[in-house]
């Protein structure tokens, strides 16, 4: 269809902005009693060799859940060997112990099992649920995981081709998913942070297996491990089980890893990475934000949730619903030990870039300025509040809330007194938070994808532009591209 879906259907419009108003922007809905949501006690265990277990029993359902958080993650690739932490989590479950891939996918689903295991910038996750029948059978192959890795060659090359591969039909396709990847990038570079979590098409060339043996070795031990496990257990025999598999594990080698401070940056600047087929550019556009344990962590959810967090956000209203610019528009708070990035995105035709990108800056700089009516923040305390419940309504969202709460040094006050904290926010601090995290028009990095031919002399109003290839194989432009 012509003209951006003719603005995406005027007749379709006059409805959004009709729901708009109702749900966004006037009195919040009559909300029942809400539930209360607290964590449950747990017991907390650390072994000799600096392990921590955090165990709850949960008996509703025959089922035990657990969340395993090892410190390090990207943080501990070598330069030039960045995604290396992914393949390794990935090659994990490839095979551990006396199963090789296709016997541990098997005995995993077999038993009518979960187990997967994923990547972060600070930490390796490994996630699983199993019948509480089969805890021995769970405790096993997780013990196995974490401390007996195959690592097979076989096994090696075909997670890094098929890595590689992902990553390719990802440059062919829709770039959505590698936004922040370029923004860490670009807005991070010298900051740990800024290496591509997947890897690049150039480091993936790099890696071998011994690469991975050395990684398991450094970054890999009873040390750096956090293990909540919630469900249908007693606690003391599954202690005295953890205790036996896991309390043998020696420690990693090297020091864990930590990320320095990561600082604001003043001006702007753009990365334009050109794909020269696109018909739409993607931006994201930002700075840093705060860290995981930032004290004004829940007037951030408010904010955010206002400005890009859900369908009635002031972002989505404008570019959306009343112009017609995008499908879509958020923005989001990335957090970390130390600060991620704070940003507001969406795409657009080629032609519309400029408009989209100045009426982002307008509600950006109008939010900054006069934050929110007391009726839109009623409105966000009883979206968020109804959001919350259901983040812990099982065993395994509990598990990984324990976890990630003792990875970050919090306790339990961040969840049983998150509903208090919605609660008691108020419009005048809500407004300082937001002067506080969200960027300055001035002060912003730009990451616009899309056909560079049509949009370079847009891309210059913004800031200095430094210019990449969607080919290139790595993320971080070269020297040479900056200007």
């Amino acid at each position: 269809m012509t003209a951006w879906n003719a603005r995406l259907g005027r007749g379709v419009l006059a409805v959004l902005l009709v729901a708009t108003a109702a749900l966004g922007q006037g009195q919040p809905p009559k909300a029942g009693p809400e539930p209360s949501v607290k964590l449950p006690k747990a017991t907390v265990l650390e072994l000799k060799n600096g392990a921590r277990l955090i165990l709850v029993e949960k008996h509703e359902l025959p089922l035990i859940s657990f969340s395993a958080w090892l410190r390090g993650g990207s943080l501990g690739d070598p330069e030039g060997k960045e995604g290396l932490a992914a393949l390794t989590g990935e090659l994990l479950q490839k095979g551990a112990g006396a199963r090789n891939a296709q016997g541990f996918a098997e005995a995993v689903d077999g038993a009518g099992g979960l187990l997967s295991v994923s990547s972060g910038r600070e930490a390796l996750l490994v996630n699983g649920q199993f019948l509480a029948r089969d805890a021995a059978l769970m405790v096993e192959l997780l013990s196995d995981l974490l401390m007996r890795p195959r690592f097979e060659a076989a096994e090696f090359d075909k997670a890094r081709e098929r890595m590689a591969s992902e990553l390719a039909a990802e440059k062919d396709g829709d770039p959505r998913s590698l936004m922040g990847t370029y923004f860490y990038a670009f807005h991070f570079e010298g900051h740990p942070y800024a290496r591509p979590l997947g890897g690049s098409e150039a480091s993936f060339a790099t890696l071998r297996r011994e690469d991975v043996l050395a990684y398991a070795k450094a970054q890999l031990g009873g040390d750096r491990l956090i293990l909540a496990v919630v469900g249908d257990f007693d606690t003391k025999q599954l202690s005295a089980r953890l205790q036996a598999a896991l309390g043998g594990w020696a420690r990693a080698t090297a020091v864990a890893p930590v990320a320095p401070a990561s600082p604001v940056t003043k001006g702007r600047r753009v990365l334009l990475v050109d794909k020269p087929d696109a018909t739409q550019t993607y931006f994201w556009l930002g700075n840093t934000g705060i860290a995981r344990g930032d004290p004004n962590r829940v007037d951030v959810t408010l904010a955010n949730t206002v400005l890009g967090g859900r369908f009635t956000s002031l972002l989505n209203t404008e570019l959306r619903v009343k112009s017609g610019l995008t499908y879509g528009a958020n923005s989001m708070v990335l957090r970390e030990t130390q600060p991620g990035a704070v940003v507001l995105s969406s795409y657009t035709q080629s032609e519309s870039t400029a408009q989209a990108l100045d009426l982002t800056l307008q509600v950006l700089a109008r939010y900054r300025q006069g934050g929110m009516e007391d009726a839109v923040l009623a409105s966000a305390k009883a979206y968020v509040l109804g959001q919350f419940p259901p983040t812990l309504e099982t065993g395994g969202r509990v598990a990984s809330k324990l976890a990630e709460l003792a990875f970050y040094g919090l306790d339990a006050r961040d969840v049983d007194g998150f509903s208090d904290a919605v609660r008691g926010a108020s419009r005048e601090r809500v407004l300082g938070v937001i002067q506080r995290v969200y960027p300055a028009p001035e002060d912003l990095t730009l990451v616009l994808v899309g056909k560079a031919s049509a949009i370079r002399d847009v891309a210059r109003k913004y800031g200095p532009v430094t210019e990449m290839k969607l080919s290139d194989k790595h993320f971080t432009p070269p020297p040479a591209a900056r200007r």
